[in-house]
Protein backbone atom coordinates (compact mmCIF):
# COMPACT_ATOMS: atom_id res chain seq x y z
CA UNK A 1 0.00 0.00 0.00
CA UNK A 2 1.80 3.46 -0.99
CA UNK A 3 2.55 5.95 1.47
CA UNK A 4 -0.28 8.32 0.20
CA UNK A 5 -3.04 5.46 0.49
CA UNK A 6 -2.50 5.03 4.32
CA UNK A 7 -3.47 8.35 5.40
CA UNK A 8 -6.70 7.30 4.03
CA UNK A 9 -9.56 6.47 6.61
CA UNK A 10 -12.59 4.74 5.86
CA UNK A 11 -15.71 6.54 5.70
CA UNK A 12 -17.45 6.62 9.58
CA UNK A 13 -20.51 5.10 9.94
CA UNK A 14 -20.85 3.90 5.94
CA UNK A 15 -21.92 0.06 4.68
CA UNK A 16 -22.63 -0.21 1.05
CA UNK A 17 -26.90 -0.42 2.26
CA UNK A 18 -26.55 3.09 4.65
CA UNK A 19 -28.05 4.92 1.77
CA UNK A 20 -31.32 3.50 2.51
CA UNK A 21 -31.85 5.39 5.66
CA UNK A 22 -31.72 9.02 4.01
CA UNK A 23 -34.52 10.54 1.96
CA UNK A 24 -33.40 8.84 -2.11
CA UNK A 25 -34.45 11.47 -5.15
CA UNK A 26 -34.95 10.38 -8.21
CA UNK A 27 -35.64 6.91 -8.05
CA UNK A 28 -38.67 5.03 -9.56
CA UNK A 29 -41.05 3.03 -8.33
CA UNK A 30 -41.69 -0.31 -9.07
CA UNK A 31 -45.16 -1.78 -9.42
CA UNK A 32 -43.74 -5.60 -7.57
CA UNK A 33 -41.47 -4.52 -5.35
CA UNK A 34 -40.53 -8.56 -4.11
CA UNK A 35 -39.35 -9.14 -8.19
CA UNK A 36 -37.32 -5.93 -7.62
CA UNK A 37 -35.23 -7.17 -4.24
CA UNK A 38 -34.69 -10.59 -6.15
CA UNK A 39 -32.88 -8.66 -9.01
CA UNK A 40 -30.92 -7.07 -7.15
CA UNK A 41 -29.69 -9.89 -4.91
CA UNK A 42 -28.78 -11.84 -8.24
CA UNK A 43 -27.13 -8.66 -9.33
CA UNK A 44 -24.77 -8.64 -6.38
CA UNK A 45 -23.89 -11.80 -7.69
CA UNK A 46 -23.06 -11.23 -11.01
CA UNK A 47 -19.01 -10.50 -12.21
CA UNK A 48 -18.21 -6.16 -11.81
CA UNK A 49 -17.78 -4.63 -14.87
CA UNK A 50 -14.58 -3.15 -14.08
CA UNK A 51 -11.60 -3.46 -11.40
CA UNK A 52 -10.19 -2.21 -8.05
CA UNK A 53 -6.88 -1.69 -10.27
CA UNK A 54 -8.29 0.69 -12.78
CA UNK A 55 -9.75 2.18 -10.39
CA UNK A 56 -6.91 2.80 -8.64
CA UNK A 57 -4.92 3.83 -11.73
CA UNK A 58 -7.93 6.57 -12.59
CA UNK A 59 -7.35 8.05 -9.51
CA UNK A 60 -3.88 8.63 -9.98
CA UNK A 61 -4.48 10.20 -13.31
CA UNK A 62 -6.65 12.31 -11.83
CA UNK A 63 -4.36 13.31 -9.13
CA UNK A 64 -1.66 14.26 -12.28
CA UNK A 65 -5.23 16.38 -14.22
CA UNK A 66 -5.53 18.09 -10.30
CA UNK A 67 -1.83 19.04 -10.48
CA UNK A 68 -2.01 20.60 -14.17
CA UNK A 69 -0.35 17.86 -15.73
CA UNK A 70 -2.93 15.80 -18.02
CA UNK A 71 -6.00 17.67 -19.54
CA UNK A 72 -9.53 15.54 -18.91
CA UNK A 73 -11.41 14.56 -21.53
CA UNK A 74 -15.12 13.21 -20.70
CA UNK A 75 -17.88 12.31 -23.46
CA UNK A 76 -20.65 10.20 -24.68
CA UNK A 77 -24.29 9.72 -24.55
CA UNK A 78 -27.11 12.11 -22.67
CA UNK A 79 -28.23 8.43 -21.96
CA UNK A 80 -27.35 4.77 -24.01
CA UNK A 81 -30.02 3.22 -25.58
CA UNK A 82 -29.99 -1.26 -24.94
CA UNK A 83 -30.70 -1.00 -29.32
CA UNK A 84 -27.49 0.98 -29.58
CA UNK A 85 -24.98 -1.51 -28.21
CA UNK A 86 -23.82 -2.54 -31.60
CA UNK A 87 -20.14 -2.84 -32.66
CA UNK A 88 -20.85 0.16 -35.29
CA UNK A 89 -22.46 2.88 -32.85
CA UNK A 90 -19.83 1.63 -29.81
CA UNK A 91 -16.54 2.10 -32.21
CA UNK A 92 -17.57 5.07 -33.31
CA UNK A 93 -17.64 6.69 -30.08
CA UNK A 94 -14.57 5.35 -28.98
CA UNK A 95 -13.32 6.90 -32.58
CA UNK A 96 -14.45 10.32 -31.97
CA UNK A 97 -13.44 10.47 -28.31
CA UNK A 98 -9.90 9.38 -29.21
CA UNK A 99 -10.07 12.07 -32.46
CA UNK A 100 -10.67 14.77 -29.78
CA UNK A 101 -7.66 13.79 -27.78
CA UNK A 102 -5.72 13.46 -30.81
CA UNK A 103 -6.24 17.16 -31.46
CA UNK A 104 -6.25 18.01 -27.65
CA UNK A 105 -2.73 16.06 -27.70
CA UNK A 106 -1.09 17.72 -30.03
CA UNK A 107 -2.34 20.99 -29.61
CA UNK A 108 -2.08 21.20 -25.71
CA UNK A 109 1.11 19.56 -25.16
CA UNK A 110 0.14 17.35 -22.40
CA UNK A 111 -1.21 13.98 -21.73
CA UNK A 112 -5.46 13.42 -22.05
CA UNK A 113 -6.98 11.57 -19.75
CA UNK A 114 -9.91 9.08 -21.76
CA UNK A 115 -13.26 8.82 -19.61
CA UNK A 116 -16.45 7.74 -21.85
CA UNK A 117 -19.40 9.04 -20.92
CA UNK A 118 -20.62 4.86 -22.02
CA UNK A 119 -20.77 1.62 -20.59
CA UNK A 120 -23.16 2.20 -18.09
CA UNK A 121 -25.22 5.89 -18.83
CA UNK A 122 -28.35 3.89 -18.75
CA UNK A 123 -30.55 6.57 -16.24
CA UNK A 124 -31.54 9.70 -16.53
CA UNK A 125 -32.76 12.00 -13.62
CA UNK A 126 -36.11 14.03 -14.38
CA UNK A 127 -38.11 17.12 -13.43
CA UNK A 128 -40.67 14.93 -12.50
CA UNK A 129 -41.99 11.37 -11.66
CA UNK A 130 -44.79 11.66 -14.41
CA UNK A 131 -45.12 12.87 -18.19
CA UNK A 132 -48.98 13.95 -19.79
CA UNK A 133 -49.67 14.00 -23.21
CA UNK A 134 -53.04 14.74 -24.61
CA UNK A 135 -54.63 13.83 -20.96
CA UNK A 136 -52.72 11.09 -20.22
CA UNK A 137 -50.71 10.65 -17.04
CA UNK A 138 -47.95 7.90 -17.38
CA UNK A 139 -44.78 7.24 -15.44
CA UNK A 140 -41.55 9.70 -16.60
CA UNK A 141 -38.63 8.07 -19.10
CA UNK A 142 -35.85 7.59 -16.55
CA UNK A 143 -33.77 5.86 -18.77
CA UNK A 144 -33.50 2.47 -20.54
CA UNK A 145 -32.33 1.27 -16.96
CA UNK A 146 -35.70 2.14 -15.71
CA UNK A 147 -38.41 1.59 -18.82
CA UNK A 148 -38.76 2.44 -22.35
CA UNK A 149 -39.48 5.70 -23.66
CA UNK A 150 -42.52 4.89 -26.02
CA UNK A 151 -45.54 6.89 -24.40
CA UNK A 152 -47.35 3.72 -23.61
CA UNK A 153 -48.47 2.13 -19.94
CA UNK A 154 -46.44 -0.93 -20.67
CA UNK A 155 -43.56 0.12 -21.62
CA UNK A 156 -42.65 3.18 -19.02
CA UNK A 157 -43.80 0.46 -16.66
CA UNK A 158 -40.28 0.53 -14.52
CA UNK A 159 -39.31 -3.22 -14.94
CA UNK A 160 -36.18 -4.92 -12.64
CA UNK A 161 -35.16 -6.85 -14.96
CA UNK A 162 -33.92 -3.88 -17.09
CA UNK A 163 -31.04 -4.16 -14.51
CA UNK A 164 -30.13 -7.29 -15.81
CA UNK A 165 -30.08 -6.02 -19.06
CA UNK A 166 -28.20 -2.79 -18.30
CA UNK A 167 -25.24 -4.94 -16.79
CA UNK A 168 -25.19 -7.12 -19.51
CA UNK A 169 -25.26 -4.16 -22.29
CA UNK A 170 -22.58 -2.46 -20.28
CA UNK A 171 -20.17 -5.80 -20.36
CA UNK A 172 -20.40 -5.94 -23.71
CA UNK A 173 -19.64 -2.54 -24.89
CA UNK A 174 -16.77 -2.46 -22.24
CA UNK A 175 -15.06 -5.77 -23.65
CA UNK A 176 -14.91 -4.37 -27.11
CA UNK A 177 -14.26 -1.34 -26.03
CA UNK A 178 -11.07 -3.47 -24.62
CA UNK A 179 -10.74 -5.48 -27.16
CA UNK A 180 -10.05 -2.44 -29.75
CA UNK A 181 -7.57 -0.83 -28.11
CA UNK A 182 -5.81 -4.26 -27.28
CA UNK A 183 -6.01 -5.00 -30.44
CA UNK A 184 -4.07 -1.53 -31.48
CA UNK A 185 -7.26 0.26 -32.46
CA UNK A 186 -5.64 3.25 -30.98
CA UNK A 187 -1.88 2.84 -32.31
CA UNK A 188 -0.42 6.66 -32.49
CA UNK A 189 1.31 5.49 -35.53
CA UNK A 190 -1.63 5.22 -37.38
CA UNK A 191 -4.76 7.72 -35.86
CA UNK A 192 -6.11 7.25 -39.61
CA UNK A 193 -7.35 4.28 -38.56
CA UNK A 194 -9.98 6.58 -36.32
CA UNK A 195 -11.43 8.05 -39.42
CA UNK A 196 -15.05 8.13 -39.35
CA UNK A 197 -16.67 8.20 -42.86
CA UNK A 198 -17.54 11.63 -42.84
CA UNK A 199 -14.14 13.02 -41.98
CA UNK A 200 -13.24 13.36 -45.72
CA UNK A 201 -16.22 15.70 -46.26
CA UNK A 202 -15.80 17.86 -43.22
CA UNK A 203 -14.27 21.19 -43.21
CA UNK A 204 -12.25 20.45 -40.63
CA UNK A 205 -10.55 17.40 -42.66
CA UNK A 206 -7.42 19.19 -43.90
CA UNK A 207 -6.76 19.90 -40.00
CA UNK A 208 -7.36 16.67 -38.26
CA UNK A 209 -5.13 14.98 -41.06
CA UNK A 210 -2.25 18.07 -40.91
CA UNK A 211 -2.47 16.81 -37.21
CA UNK A 212 -3.27 13.04 -37.56
CA UNK A 213 0.01 13.23 -39.76
CA UNK A 214 2.24 15.43 -37.63
CA UNK A 215 1.78 13.43 -34.41
CA UNK A 216 2.56 10.17 -37.30
CA UNK A 217 6.02 11.62 -37.38
CA UNK A 218 6.43 12.51 -34.48
CA UNK A 219 5.99 8.40 -33.20
CA UNK A 220 8.52 7.52 -36.04
CA UNK A 221 11.13 9.96 -35.12
CA UNK A 222 11.33 9.15 -31.22
CA UNK A 223 11.35 5.26 -32.70
CA UNK A 224 14.43 6.42 -34.84
CA UNK A 225 16.39 8.42 -32.76
CA UNK A 226 15.68 5.81 -30.00
CA UNK A 227 15.91 2.71 -31.54
CA UNK A 228 13.09 1.31 -29.80
CA UNK A 229 9.42 1.02 -30.64
CA UNK A 230 7.74 2.20 -27.37
CA UNK A 231 4.57 -0.20 -26.37
CA UNK A 232 2.61 2.87 -25.18
CA UNK A 233 1.75 4.04 -28.49
CA UNK A 234 0.15 1.66 -29.41
CA UNK A 235 -2.65 1.97 -27.11
CA UNK A 236 -4.17 3.79 -24.61
CA UNK A 237 -5.95 4.03 -21.36
CA UNK A 238 -9.58 4.36 -21.48
CA UNK A 239 -11.74 4.38 -18.34
CA UNK A 240 -15.93 4.41 -18.18
CA UNK A 241 -18.36 7.16 -16.17
CA UNK A 242 -22.07 7.29 -15.36
CA UNK A 243 -24.51 8.78 -12.86
CA UNK A 244 -25.15 7.24 -10.43
CA UNK A 245 -28.82 7.50 -10.29
CA UNK A 246 -30.26 4.12 -9.43
CA UNK A 247 -28.85 3.57 -6.11
CA UNK A 248 -30.00 -0.38 -5.74
CA UNK A 249 -28.06 -1.22 -9.21
CA UNK A 250 -24.65 0.80 -7.42
CA UNK A 251 -25.38 -0.94 -4.09
CA UNK A 252 -25.45 -4.49 -6.15
CA UNK A 253 -22.18 -3.68 -7.56
CA UNK A 254 -20.57 -2.30 -4.55
CA UNK A 255 -17.80 -5.25 -3.12
CA UNK A 256 -14.89 -5.48 -1.50
CA UNK A 257 -11.86 -7.31 -3.34
CA UNK A 258 -8.74 -8.99 -2.48
CA UNK A 259 -5.84 -7.44 -0.73
CA UNK A 260 -7.79 -3.78 -1.18
CA UNK A 261 -9.17 -1.70 1.83
CA UNK A 262 -12.66 -0.62 1.48
CA UNK A 263 -15.80 -0.70 -0.87
CA UNK A 264 -15.45 0.09 -4.25
CA UNK A 265 -18.27 0.71 -6.88
CA UNK A 266 -17.36 -2.06 -9.74
CA UNK A 267 -20.30 -0.96 -12.01
CA UNK A 268 -17.63 2.36 -13.67
CA UNK A 269 -14.80 3.50 -12.64
CA UNK A 270 -16.01 7.12 -11.99
CA UNK A 271 -19.27 7.66 -11.02
CA UNK A 272 -21.02 10.88 -10.42
CA UNK A 273 -24.41 13.20 -9.01
CA UNK A 274 -25.95 15.98 -10.28
CA UNK A 275 -27.43 18.99 -8.18
CA UNK A 276 -30.82 17.00 -8.43
CA UNK A 277 -28.94 14.37 -6.18
CA UNK A 278 -26.74 16.29 -4.44
CA UNK A 279 -28.55 17.07 -0.99
CA UNK A 280 -25.90 16.91 1.42
CA UNK A 281 -27.95 14.63 3.99
CA UNK A 282 -29.42 12.96 0.48
CA UNK A 283 -29.33 8.92 -0.33
CA UNK A 284 -27.02 9.58 -3.31
CA UNK A 285 -23.78 11.42 -1.21
CA UNK A 286 -24.34 8.89 1.13
CA UNK A 287 -23.57 6.40 -1.60
CA UNK A 288 -20.66 7.48 -3.05
CA UNK A 289 -19.15 8.95 0.63
CA UNK A 290 -17.99 5.35 1.43
CA UNK A 291 -16.51 3.97 -1.97
CA UNK A 292 -12.91 4.99 -3.08
CA UNK A 293 -13.71 5.27 -6.69
CA UNK A 294 -13.07 9.00 -7.63
CA UNK A 295 -16.37 10.49 -7.60
CA UNK A 296 -17.67 13.95 -9.49
CA UNK A 297 -20.46 16.45 -8.55
CA UNK A 298 -21.91 18.47 -10.82
CA UNK A 299 -21.91 22.19 -9.88
CA UNK A 300 -25.26 24.42 -11.47
CA UNK A 301 -25.84 28.31 -10.54
CA UNK A 302 -27.51 27.29 -7.74
CA UNK A 303 -25.01 25.42 -5.80
CA UNK A 304 -23.61 28.00 -2.67
CA UNK A 305 -20.59 28.38 -1.27
CA UNK A 306 -21.62 26.45 1.90
CA UNK A 307 -22.87 23.53 0.21
CA UNK A 308 -20.25 22.83 -1.74
CA UNK A 309 -17.58 23.21 1.27
CA UNK A 310 -20.25 20.58 3.31
CA UNK A 311 -20.30 18.61 0.01
CA UNK A 312 -16.26 18.25 -0.25
CA UNK A 313 -15.92 18.17 3.22
CA UNK A 314 -17.81 15.00 3.29
CA UNK A 315 -17.21 12.95 0.23
CA UNK A 316 -12.80 14.45 0.82
CA UNK A 317 -12.36 14.23 4.33
CA UNK A 318 -8.39 13.26 4.23
CA UNK A 319 -8.10 15.93 1.38
CA UNK A 320 -6.97 12.58 -0.83
CA UNK A 321 -5.62 13.69 -4.50
CA UNK A 322 -7.38 12.56 -7.78
CA UNK A 323 -10.86 12.02 -5.19
CA UNK A 324 -12.62 14.74 -6.61
CA UNK A 325 -13.75 16.42 -9.87
CA UNK A 326 -16.11 19.21 -9.64
CA UNK A 327 -17.97 19.65 -12.97
CA UNK A 328 -19.67 23.22 -13.27
CA UNK A 329 -22.71 23.23 -15.47
CA UNK A 330 -23.77 27.45 -14.97
CA UNK A 331 -24.78 28.34 -18.77
CA UNK A 332 -22.60 30.61 -20.78
CA UNK A 333 -24.65 33.69 -19.57
CA UNK A 334 -24.00 32.90 -15.73
CA UNK A 335 -20.73 31.55 -15.60
CA UNK A 336 -18.68 34.40 -15.16
CA UNK A 337 -20.96 35.38 -12.34
CA UNK A 338 -21.63 32.20 -10.96
CA UNK A 339 -18.34 30.34 -11.14
CA UNK A 340 -15.34 32.40 -9.19
CA UNK A 341 -16.87 32.84 -5.94
CA UNK A 342 -16.73 28.78 -5.71
CA UNK A 343 -13.76 28.65 -6.75
CA UNK A 344 -12.86 30.77 -3.42
CA UNK A 345 -14.89 28.43 -1.59
CA UNK A 346 -13.43 25.49 -2.85
CA UNK A 347 -9.64 26.86 -2.26
CA UNK A 348 -10.60 27.26 1.39
CA UNK A 349 -11.68 23.90 2.44
CA UNK A 350 -7.87 23.07 1.02
CA UNK A 351 -9.00 19.97 -0.71
CA UNK A 352 -7.19 18.96 -4.07
CA UNK A 353 -9.40 19.11 -6.70
CA UNK A 354 -10.17 19.01 -10.31
CA UNK A 355 -11.93 21.93 -12.10
CA UNK A 356 -14.32 20.43 -15.32
CA UNK A 357 -16.01 22.20 -17.27
CA UNK A 358 -19.47 20.81 -18.72
CA UNK A 359 -20.71 23.51 -21.50
CA UNK A 360 -24.10 21.16 -22.42
CA UNK A 361 -26.70 21.16 -19.74
CA UNK A 362 -26.69 25.02 -18.95
CA UNK A 363 -27.25 25.87 -22.53
CA UNK A 364 -30.32 23.45 -23.72
CA UNK A 365 -32.97 25.74 -24.99
CA UNK A 366 -35.92 25.38 -27.27
CA UNK A 367 -37.34 26.16 -30.59
CA UNK A 368 -40.40 28.20 -31.39
CA UNK A 369 -41.19 24.35 -32.48
CA UNK A 370 -40.78 22.63 -28.60
CA UNK A 371 -37.86 21.37 -29.89
CA UNK A 372 -35.34 20.50 -27.33
CA UNK A 373 -31.73 21.64 -28.56
CA UNK A 374 -28.10 23.60 -27.92
CA UNK A 375 -26.23 26.20 -29.56
CA UNK A 376 -22.84 25.74 -30.53
CA UNK A 377 -22.18 28.99 -30.45
CA UNK A 378 -23.47 29.27 -26.35
CA UNK A 379 -21.42 25.82 -25.86
CA UNK A 380 -17.87 27.17 -27.18
CA UNK A 381 -18.31 30.68 -25.35
CA UNK A 382 -19.01 28.88 -21.88
CA UNK A 383 -15.58 26.83 -22.30
CA UNK A 384 -14.19 30.02 -23.37
CA UNK A 385 -15.18 31.62 -20.27
CA UNK A 386 -14.48 28.72 -17.91
CA UNK A 387 -10.78 28.82 -19.17
CA UNK A 388 -10.79 32.73 -18.36
CA UNK A 389 -12.25 32.99 -15.25
CA UNK A 390 -9.87 30.12 -14.08
CA UNK A 391 -7.22 31.81 -14.85
CA UNK A 392 -8.39 35.42 -13.40
CA UNK A 393 -9.06 33.42 -10.30
CA UNK A 394 -5.63 31.85 -9.99
CA UNK A 395 -7.41 28.31 -10.59
CA UNK A 396 -6.92 25.71 -13.52
CA UNK A 397 -9.61 24.48 -16.06
CA UNK A 398 -8.43 20.60 -16.44
CA UNK A 399 -10.98 19.26 -18.18
CA UNK A 400 -14.34 19.32 -20.37
CA UNK A 401 -17.50 17.47 -20.18
CA UNK A 402 -19.49 16.03 -22.97
CA UNK A 403 -22.72 14.88 -24.38
CA UNK A 404 -21.71 13.95 -28.36
CA UNK A 405 -22.04 10.83 -30.23
CA UNK A 406 -20.27 9.40 -33.21
CA UNK A 407 -22.80 9.90 -35.07
CA UNK A 408 -24.55 11.93 -38.26
CA UNK A 409 -26.96 13.62 -36.26
CA UNK A 410 -28.51 17.05 -36.43
CA UNK A 411 -29.50 17.93 -32.44
CA UNK A 412 -27.51 20.97 -31.71
CA UNK A 413 -27.91 24.20 -33.72
CA UNK A 414 -24.58 25.75 -35.10
CA UNK A 415 -21.08 24.40 -36.17
CA UNK A 416 -18.92 24.32 -38.89
CA UNK A 417 -21.57 23.36 -40.98
CA UNK A 418 -24.04 26.12 -39.57
CA UNK A 419 -26.96 23.79 -39.14
CA UNK A 420 -30.57 25.52 -38.23
CA UNK A 421 -33.48 25.17 -36.76
CA UNK A 422 -35.00 23.19 -40.18
CA UNK A 423 -31.70 21.18 -39.67
CA UNK A 424 -32.83 19.83 -36.32
CA UNK A 425 -36.13 17.49 -38.57
CA UNK A 426 -33.01 15.77 -40.62
CA UNK A 427 -31.41 13.37 -38.13
CA UNK A 428 -32.72 14.18 -34.55
CA UNK A 429 -32.44 10.67 -32.62
CA UNK A 430 -32.11 11.85 -28.76
CA UNK A 431 -34.78 10.14 -26.28
CA UNK A 432 -33.53 12.88 -23.87
CA UNK A 433 -31.40 15.78 -24.69
CA UNK A 434 -29.40 17.05 -27.89
CA UNK A 435 -25.79 16.00 -28.44
CA UNK A 436 -22.76 16.88 -30.10
CA UNK A 437 -22.77 15.33 -33.39
CA UNK A 438 -19.09 14.23 -34.60
CA UNK A 439 -18.38 17.08 -36.94
CA UNK A 440 -19.27 19.36 -33.80
CA UNK A 441 -16.99 17.64 -31.34
CA UNK A 442 -14.20 17.58 -33.31
CA UNK A 443 -14.53 21.64 -33.82
CA UNK A 444 -14.98 21.81 -30.04
CA UNK A 445 -11.98 20.08 -29.49
CA UNK A 446 -9.58 22.38 -31.55
CA UNK A 447 -11.66 25.63 -29.99
CA UNK A 448 -10.19 24.32 -26.28
CA UNK A 449 -6.69 23.47 -27.49
CA UNK A 450 -6.89 27.54 -29.00
CA UNK A 451 -7.80 28.88 -25.86
CA UNK A 452 -5.59 26.88 -23.81
CA UNK A 453 -2.88 28.58 -25.77
CA UNK A 454 -4.16 31.82 -25.72
CA UNK A 455 -3.63 31.50 -21.55
CA UNK A 456 -0.50 29.61 -21.77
Amino acid sequence: MSERLKTITPAKGWSPDSWQHKEASQQATYPDELDLERTLRRLSNMPPLVTSWEINALKEQIAEAQAGRRFVLQGGDCAELFDECVPSIIANRLKVLLQMSLVMLHGMEMPVLRIGRFAGQYAKPRSSDTETRDGVTLPSYRGDLVNSPEFTESARRPDPSRLIQAHSCSAMSMNFVRGLIDGGFADLHHPEYWDLGWVEHSPLADEFHRIADSIGHSVRFVETVTGRTPGSLKRVDFYTSHEALHLGFEQALTRQVPRQWGWFNLSTHFPWIGMRTANLDGAHVEMLRGIRNPVGIKIGPAMTRSWLKDLIRTLNPDNEAGRLVLIHRMGASQVADKLPPLIEAVRETGSPVLWVCDPMHGNTESTSGGVKTRRFANIVSEVEQSFEVHARCGSRLGGVHLELTGENVTECIGGARALDEEDLKRAYKTTVDPRLNYEQALELSMRVVQKHRSLT
